[in-house]
Order: structure tokens, then sequence, then C-alpha cells
């Protein structure tokens, strides 16, 4: 038995699968995926063969498709085809999930997608109305989110378990959705209703044949293949991704509360020891934190070093010669997603399947020598991103990893001339100028940038228009107030955008008199 032979086992195991019954699923599925038998006869065939599937069973035998020479590439254009062989034959139990568990805050989410699908197809019917479909794709738009979570967080649990095919085969489907969204919402914006309508069917479509893929096979595998100690670490590092569709789940501590107020027992314990070990003059030894570690050049304490890379103006990633992701900094303005599901696990799982030859070929021709640099750029909304990788190597020119760098760029390659002199009370955007000007705010200004130097003015927003009651979200807020302009916030909030400018104006106007 060779090593894959023996994984697939392991992992059939741990769903408590019928192996006899996955060898006869297995024969019909790759006779009909090697065109040796139609869809119908696969259909029929498999009635006879099984009574039932589970999720589990249909998710193994996805896995399993690898050994019998189908590629992922197949198996990603002809998923519907699979699913069809299995219509009516599917299973799952009926699970009661605790709250804050993170597989109940994803179903709340496809409860609340579902939702909205089901107004969009209720527009269609309707009159065309070009700001009430743009309110709607506003509020698709925290499908990203939704993606976002299940990629850093959900899928790095099944591939430590040898178990790639979700985020293979699904990473390949949350794309071509978001290619779908974005030219949609091109051709809304630029006018052109009819294609705009036309593409709603292949919107809707995909988007709820990924939320049943989601219900039937992906949640209930997890339940079966995850560890409650896992979901409970899993909801630590959720929160950094955020929510999606307002929902806002409480804490999860699962099994391991009891271990938790443990731990809180023994810190309390610990403190206690250390103030009366000062009192009669013994110094505690320093802790890891505290203790000075060597650089290159000087010496720092964890938390220094720590709090170095949380202020960097740019986003680190950290990949170790052996292609796993060991490191990445957690700064405040990241530009795309990170939680602690990354670390440990395969760089090429952490790139949308289309992009890992790029990054193999990277990888390649850093350990090669060939290449120490590889850059790139790209425009998101209105913001200007540059990303460089860089070959890391020892003093004796041995590859030790690779280095992502990511940073904002769109101020920096706005700056023309010299600037000299402290420029605080200068204003420190392109949009802004001095505070007496009626100029100040224009319909281009993004709401993050405005509301960073005014920050009363994010309680202003919320009192303007109902249609910002959404936006109390702080997770919500954040996301859309990064990319979201003043034209695009007043559209929103149906308001033409020079009385929003205006409104926004007099309240900088009034706290500069109160000042």
């Amino acid at each position: 038995m060779n090593h894959l032979q023996d994984k697939s086992n392991q992992m059939g195991e741990a769903l408590q699968a019928d192996m006899k019954k996955i060898d006869r699923i297995m024969e019909i599925k790759v006779d009909f995926l090697k065109d040796r038998i139609t869809q119908e006869e696969a259909k029929l065939k498999l009635r006879n063969a099984v009574d039932f599937v589970t999720a589990e069973e249909f998710a193994y035998c996805e896995h399993l498709l690898t050994q019998y020479g189908i590629s992922d590439d197949t198996i990603t254009r002809r998923i519907e085809e699979i699913r069809g062989i299995f219509d009516g034959l599917l299973q799952n139990e009926k699970t009661t999930l605790p709250e804050g568990h993170p597989i109940q805050t994803y179903l709340l989410e496809v409860r609340e997608i579902r939702d909205l699908i089901q107004r969009m197809k209720d527009q269609q019917e309707k009159k065309f109305i070009k700001n009430q479909w743009l309110e709607l794709y506003d509020q698709l738009e925290d499908l990203h989110i939704h993606f976002a979570r299940k990629q850093n967080q959900l899928f790095p649990r099944f591939e430590d378990k040898d178990f790639d095919k979700p985020s293979k085969v699904m990473w390949s489907l949350e794309n071509a959705i978001r290619d779908q969204m974005k030219e949609a919402r091109s051709a809304l914006e630029q006018d052109r209703d009819e294609a705009f309508l036309d593409l709603q069917k292949d919107v809707l479509v995909l988007i709820e044949d990924m939320m049943d893929k989601e219900e039937e096979v992906l949640y209930p595998t997890a339940l079966k293949m995850i560890s409650d100690e896992e979901f409970v670490e899993m909801r630590k590092g959720d929160d950094e991704i955020g929510y999606a569709f307002g929902i806002t789940p409480k804490d999860y501590h699962g099994a391991s509360e009891p271990v938790r107020e443990a731990a809180e027992d023994e810190a309390a314990f610990m403190e206690d020891l250390k103030i009366l070990m000062q009192k009669h003059g013994m110094q505690p030894a320093p802790s890891s934190d505290d203790a000075l570690l060597e650089v290159t050049r000087g010496k720092l304490t964890l938390e220094q070093i720590n709090l170095i890379f949380q202020h960097l103006p740019l986003d680190l990633s950290f990949v170790d010669e052996q292609e796993l992701v060991r490191f990445y900094s957690d700064t405040p303005h990241r530009i795309f997603p990170r939680s602690p599901g990354v670390i440990g696990r395969k760089v090429e799982n952490c790139h949308p399947r289309e992009s890992v030859s790029t990054v193999k070929e990277i990888i390649e021709a850093f350990k090669n020598g060939k290449e120490d640099e590889a850059e790139f750029w790209l425009e998101i909304g209105d913001k200007f991103i540059y990303i460089l990788f860089v070959a890391l190597r020892d003093e004796n020119q041995r590859f030790r990893g690779v280095l992502e760098i990511m940073q904002d760029v769109t101020k920096i390659r706005s700056l023309t001339g010299s600037q000299r002199l402290l420029s605080w009370n200068q204003p420190k955007d392109r949009d802004q100028v001095p505070e007496d000007s009626t100029d100040q705010i224009t319909k281009n200004t993004v709401v993050g940038d405005l509301v960073k130097n005014y920050p009363y003015l994010k309680e202003e927003l919320l009192s303007l228009s109902p249609k910002f009651a959404k936006l109390k979200n702080p997770i919500l807020f954040k996301t859309m107030s990064s990319i979201a302009t003043m034209e695009m916030i007043a559209e929103r909030g149906n308001l033409p955008v020079d009385e929003l400018i205006s409104k926004l104006q007099d309240r900088i106007e009034k706290e500069t008199q109160q000042a």
C-alpha cells in the first residue's frame, strides 16, 4: 500500500466510511468521468447500488478521484454533472449546533445569502431601477467575507488532514462567482441594462449552487472531520477575517471551556506569586516577552518585535524553504485578509488555483538561484497595490524562504515636488485641503480616509439615512469604508452627493469652532 492510499484509508476510517459502498460508488463515478457510461446510466446504476449517500461519503469519493487518474480540472469542470448523478440520494443528518460554533455562523450567513438571492430574483420581475440594483449588489459584496473566512479558516483544517479537494475545487468556483459579480456590476455601473439583466441568471445560479455545496457536503463533512477543540481554535481566528451580512456570533468555547478557566486561574496565581516575591525583595526571572533577544543589529524583546511588525505601513508574509506559511504581520490595514489558520499551510493552498502555477514558478526560480525578486502591481477600486516577492538566503546563499511584501502605494504614487517641513497641521490626503475651504471633501474622497481624520463623521454618516443602519456593524463598516467614496455612499443612502458633502462639511466646521 502506498503512502497516498494509506492516508486515504485513514481518512475513510475517520469518516467511518463503508469501504465496500465507497468502492461501488467509485466504480460508477470513474466509468462516467471516463465516458464509458452516460449520466443517465450512471444515475440508474448508482440507485441500484446504494440506498443513500451521506455528505461525508460524497466528499470522500471526490477526494479519491485523483487516485483514479481524474484531474482537479476535470472535477471542477464537471462538478455539476457529478452532483447530478446523486440527485435524490444525498442524505444529511440534522444537527443542532450551539451559538457561536463556526459552522453555525456559516449556516446563518448562508440563510442571509439565500434571502438576498430571493430579493434579487424578485427585483428581476419589477421595473428596472438602477439604484435598487446597486443597493442589492452592495449587500452582495459581503459574500467575499464569507468566502475569505472559508479559505483562510475552514480549508486549512481539511488540508491538515490531507483532504484538499474542498480548497482546490471550491476556490475555483468562488473565483467564478467573483468574476461574474464583477462583470455584472461593471455592466450595471456603465448603464448596460440589458447586459446586466442577462448576467443575473449566471450570477444567481452560481451562488445558489455554491450554497447547496456548502450545506449538503462541506459543512456536514467538516463536522465529521474537525474536532471540537479545533473549532474552538478556529473561532478565535474567525474574528480577524470578520463576518458577513450583519451576523455577529457569540464566543464559542466548546468542551475546552474548563481548560480555559484553569488557564486563567494559573495566570492569576502566577501574578500573585510575582507580587509576593517582589514584596520580599526577590526579583522573578523575566518572562519570555521581557527577555532581550539578539537580532542582527541590536537587542529587542518579543513585544518590541511584534510592535514593529504591527506598525509597519505594509503587509508581510513569510514562507519557509518547505513552502509552508510561517508568519504574517497582523497590521490593522491589511490589504487582503489573513487569519491564524494559514500558519503551517502549504503556500499553494493559500492562492486561487489559477495562480498556483505562477507561485510555483516564482519559488522554483528562487530555489534555483535564477531570480531574487518578482514584482506585481494591480488596481483595486481607487487603490494601487504593489506586491514584491523576495528570495531569502542565509550567509552561505542557501535558499531559506520567500518574503512577500504588499503595500497600498496610492498616495505615494501621487506625490510630486518636495516636502521638507513638518506637515502635521496640513491635510494628509489628496482630497483634503485647508479646513476653511468649501472644496474640502469631493465626490472621490474615500470614507475611511475621511473618518480617520474626523472620527465624529462616522456618527454623522449613520444619522443621515436609514440606509446606513447596517454600517453600525464595525466589521462591515471597516470593509466598506476602505473602498467607498462619497459618491458611492451617497447613492447607497439615496442622497444627492452635494447634499451629503455639505452636511459633513457643516459638521467639521461646527466641531472646529467648538475646539
